[in-house]
């Protein structure tokens, strides 16, 4: 099996900017564990998000800045997208493709959106993914459609992601099957 690490939008956004990541706590310490396991194990690809015309993600802004502590570590690709699926509209299936990997390990932000959509955008095109539980995370929400704590935004992702899509783990297993 060869498989490749994701890590999805973990950007200064999340930390100083509109979007504060509040749940589970560790999160981005794992992140950077599973980035440091994977180091000459598994691909690493960095994913980056930018928002044309709306006042979060702005390209060169600080807060669409990579985290610094994403940023100081070895990746093996950078992928800019513009919307939540991180295939849309980048060569990420064809540089998986070409190098045979068929499993994907999703980390980074915000679990129910960008990692969520990348998630099932893999499994539509023929790849299992590997959804890292604790090297994921999310925030509270409250809009038209109801309102919703980060915890229980974060279990009914885990839980809809485990169903038939991915196989969900936390990130310690994962390192483990290195």
């Amino acid at each position: 099996m060869g498989r490749a690490l994701l890590v999805i939008d973990v950007q200064n956004e999340y930390f100083t900017g509109a979007l504060p990541i509040t749940h589970p706590a560790g999160h981005l310490e794992r992140i950077l564990e599973v980035m440091d396991a994977a180091r000459g194990k598994v691909p690493t690809v960095v994913i980056q998000h930018h928002s044309e015309g709306m006042p979060i993600f702005r390209r060169g802004s600080t807060e669409w800045e990579l985290h610094p502590e994403v940023a100081a570590r070895p990746r093996d690709l950078l992928i800019q997208k513009s919307l939540p699926g991180s295939f849309t509209h980048t060569p990420l299936e064809e540089w998986l493709r070409e190098r045979g990997i068929d499993t994907v390990a999703i980390a980074g932000y915000m679990t129910h959106m960008c990692c969520d959509t990348t998630a099932r955008q893999a499994v539509h095109r023929g790849f299992k993914s590997e959804f890292l539980s604790d090297a994921t995370g999310t925030l509270p929400l409250s809009n038209v459609g109801g309102a919703v704590t980060a915890e229980e935004l974060q279990r009914s992702i885990l839980a809809a992601q485990a169903q038939l899509l991915s196989e969900v783990l936390p990130s310690n297993r994962w390192i483990e099957r290195l």
